[in-house]
C-alpha cells in the first residue's frame, strides 16, 4: 500500500485530528489576510491621515494587482522544486521569507516617496500571492476531496481573521506603535504563522488529493478550463456588481460615515469569519449544490430588498439588506472554493488554481471602476434592479457547472 493511501486512511480513521490537520492552512491564510489587509487597506488609511493626496491613495490599490497575475509565474512553481524542503512547502517558506524581508525593509519607508513605497508593497504582495498559490496546490495534492470543504472553511475563516488583524488591530494601534511597529508586527505574525506548515507531512500525503482529472486530449482540457474560468469570472463579477457598492448606497441614504465604518471594519469581517465556519458544516451536511442554491436565493432576496430600500429611502432596510447580503454570500464562499480546488486537480495545480482564481479577480476589476458611475446614471433603485438578473444568470451558470462536475465524479451528496 502506498504512503498516500496509508496517509489518507489515517486521516479517515482519525489518526490525524481535524483541528491539527487544518491548523497549518488556517495559520497561513491568517497571514494572507493580515498582510494584504494591512498593505492594501490599512496602509492607505494611515498615509491618508498623514496628508497623502486622494489621487495617490487611489494608486495604492495597485498593491492588489499581483493577486490576479500569479498565473504568469505559477508554471515555474509547478516545474521547479527548491532545495532542502518538500516541493510546495519549499515554495511556501521561500515566498513567506521574502515577504518578511520586504516588510522589514518597508518598515523603514515611512517617509519614502510614493513610487518607492508602492514598488516594495507590490513586491510583498506578489510574494504573499505566490505563497497562496503554493498553499492551494498543496491542498489539491494532499487533501482528500471529502475534506476540502473544511480546508475552504479554514481558508475563509483565516483570511477574515487576518483582515481584522491587518486593518482593525494594526491600524487601531497605530498611534501607539507607529509605522515601523505596525509593519514589524505584521512581519512577526507572518513568521509565527509559518511554523505549523514546517511539520506538515507533504511527501507522505502526496497523492491523497486524488488522481488528476483526465480529458480526451489537451484541447478537451483547454476547453474545460476556459469554460470554468468564464464561469468563475462571471460569478465573481456579478457578485461584486450586486454587493460591492452597497456601502456607497448606504452613505447616499444618510447612514453616517462612522456607522458605515463600523459595518465595513467590524461587522462584515465578523460575518465572514462566522459564515466561514458555518458554511463548512452546512455544505458538509446538506451538500454543495443545495448550499449554493440557498445562498444564491438569499443574495437575490437581499438585493431586491436593497433596491426597495433605495426606492423608499429606508436606511434601516438598506442596512439590514447589506448585512443579509454578506451572510448569504458568505454561505456560498466555502463550496465555491472547494470546487476551485476540484477544478485545479490537474498535473499543474498551481497554474490551474492561479488561472481559475485570477479570472475572478480580473473580471471584477472593471466593475470596481464602473459600478459607481453606472449607479449615478441609473440611480440606486435602478442599479440594483438591473443587477439582479445579471447575478441570477451568473449564479445559475456556476451552479449548473458545479453540478455537472459532481455528477461526473459520482458525488451526489458532495
Amino acid at each position: 500500500m502506498s504512503g498516500a493511501v496509508i496517509a489518507q486512511a489515517g486521516i479517515r480513521a482519525g489518526r490525524l485530528p481535524a483541528i491539527r490537520a487544518l491548523t497549518p492552512f488556517f495559520c497561513l491564510y491568517v497571514t494572507f489576510g493580515a498582510t494584504l489587509g494591512f498593505l492594501s487597506g490599512g496602509a492607505p488609511l494611515i498615509l491618508r491621515t498623514r496628508g497623502m493626496e486622494l489621487a495617490e491613495v487611489g494608486l495604492l490599490q495597485l498593491i492588489n494587482l499581483p493577486v490576479g497575475l500569479t498565473f504568469l509565474w505559477a508554471a515555474a512553481l509547478d516545474r521547479i522544486r527548491l532545495p532542502i524542503l518538500d516541493h510546495w512547502i519549499g515554495w511556501i517558506v521561500g515566498a513567506q521569507g521574502m515577504t518578511v524581508a520586504l516588510l522589514v525593509g518597508l518598515s523603514f519607508g515611512e517617509h519614502w516617496p510614493l513610487p518607492a513605497l508602492l514598488a516594495v508593497a507590490v513586491a510583498a504582495c506578489a510574494c504573499v500571492a505566490t505563497m497562496d498559490i503554493a498553499l492551494e496546490a498543496l491542498v489539491v495534492e494532499t487533501v482528500p476531496a471529502e475534506r476540502r470543504t473544511f480546508v475552504a472553511s479554514a481558508k475563509l475563516c483565516g483570511a477574515s481573521l487576518g483582515g481584522i488583524l491587518g486593518i482593525g488591530v494594526l491600524v487601531g494601534a497605530y498611534d501607539v506603535i507607529g509605522w515601523r511597529g505596525a509593519i514589524l508586527a505584521c512581519a512577526a505574525l507572518d513568521i509565527l504563522c509559518l511554523l505549523p506548515i514546517l511539520f506538515y507531512p507533504e511527501e507522505r500525503l502526496r497523492g491523497a488529493g486524488g488522481r488528476p482529472e483526465r480529458f480526451a486530449g489537451s484541447m478537451a482540457r483547454l476547453r474545460a478550463m476556459a469554460t470554468r474560468i468564464l464561469v468563475l469570472g462571471a460569478y465573481f463579477a456579478a457578485t461584486y456588481l450586486l454587493s460591492g457598492p452597497n456601502t456607497l448606497a448606504l452613505l447616499d441614504l444618510g447612514v453616517s460615515l462612522s456607522q458605515v465604518g463600523v459595518l465595513t471594519g467590524t461587522v462584515f469581517p465578523g460575518i465572514n469569519l462566522v459564515m466561514a465556519v458555518v458554511a463548512g458544516g452546512v455544505a458538509a451536511r446538506f451538500g454543495t449544490v443545495p448550499t449554493l442554491l440557498v445562498g444564491a436565493l438569499g443574495v437575490l432576496v437581499t438585493g431586491g430588498a436593497m433596491a426597495a430600500a433605495c426606492a423608499t429611502g429606508a436606511a434601516w432596510l438598506a442596512v439590514a439588506a447589506t448585512v443579509g447580503n454578506f451572510v448569504c454570500a458568505g454561505l456560498m464562499g466555502v463550496p465555491v472554493f472547494k470546487m476551485i480546488y476540484r477544478w485545479a486537480q490537474g498535473p499543474q495545480p498551481a497554474t490551474d488554481y492561479a488561472l481559475l482564481f485570477g479570472a475572478a479577480f480580473f473580471a471584477a476589476m472593471p466593475l470596481r471602476l464602473a459600478a459607481p458611475a453606472l449607479a449615478g446614471d441609473l440611480g440606486w433603485p435602478g442599479y440594483f434592479t438591473a443587477a439582479l438578473p445579471v447575478y441570477a444568470a451568473a449564479a445559475a451558470w456556476l451552479i449548473v457547472a458545479i453540478r455537472r462536475t459532481l455528477q461526473a465524479d459520482g458525488e451526489a451528496r458532495s
